[in-house]
C-alpha cells in the first residue's frame, strides 16, 4: 500500500541553515494544528528565514509580532475570533524561540496564562539567542560557550542553570504543558494536537538544537536531539494542571560527556583544567532529571 506524505504548511525554499531547527520545530507544530489556524511569530530566526519580503513560506495564516509581545498578540486575536463567533474553528498558536518565550517575552506569556486565553504556545528552545549574534539567554544551559557568556580563563561559560520554563507556566494553572524535542517528531505532533484540542492556554517546550550557535555538523541536528533526551539532560513528560502525567523513559542513560562532545560550544570543558569537574557537574543534573521525573 503507498502511504501518502503528510502535507506541509511551511514550504522549502526559506533561508533556513541547512539543518535549522526552527523548520523542524515549525513543520512539526503545523502537522499537529492542520491548516485551520493562525500563527503568531515574535522576531527571531523563524520569522527571518521564513519571510523575506516580498515572500512568505508560510501556507496557513501568519503574523509577525515584536519580539516581547507574542502572547500578547495571540491573546488579541483569540478575543478578536471569540468576538467573530470563530473561535471553535480556528486554532490560535503563538511560536517563539527561548529568547522572545523565557526572557524578553515572559511578561506577555504570563498575563496570557493568567487571564485564561484559548491558544497554544510553542517555545522553540535552541537555548540562546541565535538570530541575534548567539548571546546567551535564561534558556542556555550551564557552561555553555556563548558571545556573551564565552569560556575562556576565567570562566567555564555561562554560569547559571538553564531556567525552568515549564514549571513556571504550569504554576499559572494551565490545563496543559508538555515538553518534547525535534528528534522525536510522533511526539511533538501528538503533543501540539493534543494541546490545541485543550480549552484554555496550553505550552509545549521543544528542544531545539542549532547548528550554528552549538556548533555541529548540519547533518547532525535530530541525532543530537535525540542525545539530549537520551542522557536525561532533556526529560520529556505532560503535566496536566501541575501534575506530571506521562513521561518518556529512559532504559540505558547515556552519560552527559556523548551529548557535549559533539558541540563547539561544549568543547572548552574538555580542553581546560577544571573540565573534568564541571562535565560531572552536568551529568550530576542529568541523573537528577532522571530520579525527578522517573526516566528510568
Amino acid at each position: 500500500m503507498t502511504k501518502i506524505a503528510p502535507k506541509m504548511y511551511l514550504s522549502s525554499g526559506h533561508s533556513g541553515c541547512a539543518g535549522c531547527c526552527d523548520a523542524f520545530a515549525a513543520k512539526f507544530t503545523l502537522m499537529g494544528t492542520g491548516p485551520n489556524c493562525i500563527v503568531v511569530n515574535p522576531t527571531g530566526c523563524l520569522e527571518v528565514m521564513s519571510t523575506p519580503f516580498p515572500l512568505s513560506s508560510w501556507k496557513v495564516p501568519w503574523i509577525h509580532s515584536l519580539f516581547e509581545n507574542g502572547s500578547a498578540v495571540a491573546s488579541g486575536v483569540e478575543a478578536a475570533l471569540k468576538a467573530l463567533g470563530k473561535k471553535n474553528d480556528i486554532k490560535v498558536i503563538a511560536i517563539g524561540g527561548d529568547g522572545s518565550t523565557m526572557d524578553i517575552g515572559i511578561g506577555a506569556i504570563s498575563g496570557a496564562f493568567e487571564r485564561g486565553h484559548d491558544f497554544t504556545y510553542v517555545c522553540m528552545d535552541n537555548e540562546a539567542y541565535m538570530n541575534t549574534g548567539i548571546q546567551r539567554s535564561s534558556g542556555t544551559p550551564y557552561d555553555a560557550s556563548t558571545t556573551t557568556s564565552p569560556a575562556g580563563k576565567f570562566s567555564f561559560g555561562n554560569p547559571r542553570p538553564k531556567k525552568n520554563m515549564p514549571a513556571i507556566i504550569a504554576a499559572h494553572g494551565s490545563p496543559y504543558v508538555a515538553t518534547t524535542s525535534i528528534g522525536f517528531p510522533r511526539d511533538m505532533i501528538r503533543k501540539v494536537k493534543k494541546a490545541t484540542e485543550i480549552v484554555g492556554p496550553t505550552y509545549i517546550h521543544s528542544h531545539a538544537p542549532c547548528t550554528t550557535g552549538w556548533g555541529f555538523d548540519t547533518s547532525k541536528t535530530l541525532e543530537i536531539a535525540k542525545l539530549a533526551v537520551e542522557t536525561g539532560l532533556w526529560p520529556m513528560y505532560e503535566m496536566e494542571y501541575g501534575e506530571i502525567m506521562q513521561v518518556r523513559r529512559i532504559k540505558d542513560p547515556r552519560p552527559v560527556e556523548e551529548y557535549l562532545r559533539t558541540q563547539k560550544r561544549f568543547k572548552h570543558l574538555f580542553t581546560m583544567e577544571g573540565g573534568e569537574k564541571e562535565i560531572q557537574k552536568i551529568q550530576d543534573s542529568a541523573d537528577w532529571n532522571i530520579k525527578h521525573y522517573g526516566l528510568k
